[in-house]
């Protein structure tokens, strides 16, 4: 481990200056340095990629950190979201050199960088926004491996699209900005001018475009949630590559962990996500339950108060196989999720939304004066179209969805403090109104109001249903032969936001009794009562 905080600092302040997003080697320095002598952040390898690239986690926190309630912070779920491991960095940094009085209290586990494989692609000299990662894979299930990639056909070191000239395309021209292509509204009698493909070549004659990649399986497609099964990026099965595998079982280990915060595409901090009653009555779910939707909503409040950018294009619910809907669906705890950045939306010369994400980008992109965004379309020849006008060009890699480096600072101080305030809701357990009665014949009755001092309850809806998490557990020092009334050992199944739950005991005999309360994930309230 490279040691000294001096060095963390000077490793943050040298990244930052650099004006772009840091390469894997700079993230590995800037990992050794948070975890370095005498720092509260333990570092850990949990495996390799099928790359050679570290999966990492900082286990950060003071004092019994397996026994307090805990966080997971989660960066590169997706591997072309380069700004997700920035801020999983850079939370990790602030947490470390300005937050440390945070650990008395809370562990964070912190994930920067789930796909690193994919994330090297955006320093390599061929960008395209990549999502799996190195294992070899026949997406298209041919018999043949990665024979129908991307291609550079425009020679410009990016793949963005092509767009082909066809009576037969089913996209037009955007009307506020005819850069963009968009699907043609047959039943508004629009008609179809283009085909769009991603800029490739045919190479199998299949009629497919860029359909069998030179990359695997995508970290964000392969959880066991709704796992679809037979895309390309998914894998044969859900968790098939080792990075997932090691991720589930380090934190099926980690009974403190009480919510979870992604930075990924998905996003239920903006808006909440909505109940879906029909789905909620599911053998299967796929809403979230009532209880845990309030809980989202209050959560989302906080948020918009504390993130001042206030989203163009407010929830997503996230895809099948996702690591966000994983969270809750799966682990049972409440899940969180952000891209962190997007583009405001712009509103047109009437005062209208332009209503397409990508044409908002680019008119906010030129209201910031970025002129850098987009490659202008132009003709190609084309071997697999012979005699029709085929042109490459689009927005470029990346740009949609991590912002220009220079405002990540910004975005890292708004989303920690966010995350830290998040860490003062967690479940709070005391003990309150606590009584002794006797009762004659050496008999006692102790009573006590085991109360949650939390604005969450100690579990989630679905963590009460759920049978991995663990109840709140009340254990008495006395022996049973000496408990007249009441156990030894008692479970509360939950304990509401700022709620209670009464407990009581009949003992025999004298001297002190020790009364301990609580689950790693809540934390522990203790008791002395004298007889």
């Amino acid at each position: 481990m490279v040691a000294g905080a001096g060095l963390l600092f000077s490793l943050t302040s040298t990244t930052l200056a650099q004006g772009d997003y840091p390469t894997l080697s700079q993230v590995n320095q800037r990992l050794q340095a948070i975890s370095g002598s005498g720092s509260p952040a333990k570092l850990t390898s949990l495996t390799k990629t099928e790359g050679g690239k570290d999966i990492w986690v900082l286990k950060v926190g003071t004092g019994d950190l397996d026994n307090k309630p805990a966080i997971a912070v989660v960066g590169g779920i997706e591997g072309f979201h380069v700004l997700s491991v920035e801020l999983a960095l850079q939370f990790a940094e602030k947490l470390v050199k300005e937050h440390a009085a945070k650990l008395e209290n809370t562990t964070f586990y912190i994930f920067p960088n789930m796909s690193p494989d994919a994330y090297e692609q955006y320093h390599a000299s061929l960008k395209y926004e990549r999502r799996g990662n190195a294992a070899k894979i026949d997406h298209d299930r041919d018999g043949m491996v990665s024979e129908d990639g991307y291609e550079d056909l425009n020679k410009d070191g990016m793949i963005t699209m092509m767009r082909v000239e066809s009576p037969l395309g089913d996209y037009i021209p955007h009307e506020k900005d005819p850069r963009v292509l968009v699907k043609a509204d047959r039943s508004k009698g629009q008609k179809g001018s283009y085909m769009m493909f991603p800029e490739s070549r045919d190479k199998d004659k299949d009629g497919s475009f860029g359909e069998d990649l030179t990359e695997g399986i995508a970290f964000n497609k392969s959880l066991t949630y709704k796992f679809p099964i037979f895309e390309p990026l998914a894998g044969d099965f859900a968790a098939s590559q080792v990075e997932t595998r090691v991720l589930l079982d380090y934190l099926f280990e980690q009974w403190n962990i009480f919510a979870f915060v992604s930075f990924s595409p998905s996003n239920n901090l903006s808006a909440p996500l909505k109940y879906n009653p029909a789905d909620a009555r599911k053998r299967i779910l796929t809403s979230m339950l009532d209880k845990d939707v309030a809980l989202n909503s209050m959560v989302s409040g906080i948020y918009n108060e504390t993130v001042t950018q206030k989203a163009y294009n407010q929830t997503n619910q996230g895809t099948d196989g996702d690591f966000f809907q994983w969270a809750y669906f799966h682990f049972a705890r409440m899940s969180f999720s952000t891209p962190g950045w997007w583009a405001p939306e712009v509103k047109d010369a009437d005062g209208k939304s332009i209503g397409n994400a990508e044409a908002n980008f680019l008119a906010w992109a030129e209201q910031e004066g970025m002129n850098d965004v987009f490659v202008p379309w132009t003709s190609i020849d084309h071997p697999d179209f012979p005699g029709q006008k085929v042109e490459v060009g689009g927005i470029k890699p990346f740009a949609m969805y991590n912002p220009p480096f220079s405002k990540v600072g910004e975005i890292a101080d708004e989303h920690t403090a966010f995350i830290l305030k998040l860490a003062d809701m967690q479940p709070k357990l005391e003990f309150l109104n606590v009584k002794t009665e006797k009762l004659g014949n050496g008999l006692t009755r102790i009573t006590a109001d085991l109360f949650n001092n939390s604005p969450l309850p100690t579990h989630s809806q679905l963590g009460e249903r759920s049978r991995w998490l663990r109840k709140v557990r009340v254990d008495i020092s006395k022996d049973a032969k000496d408990l007249v009334a009441g156990d030894k050992k008692q479970l509360i199944r939950s304990i509401g936001a700022f709620d209670k739950a009464s407990v009581s005991w009949i003992v025999k005999g004298g001297g002190n009794v020790d009364i301990k309360a609580g689950a790693a994930h809540t934390g522990f309230a203790t008791l002395n009562v004298k007889l």
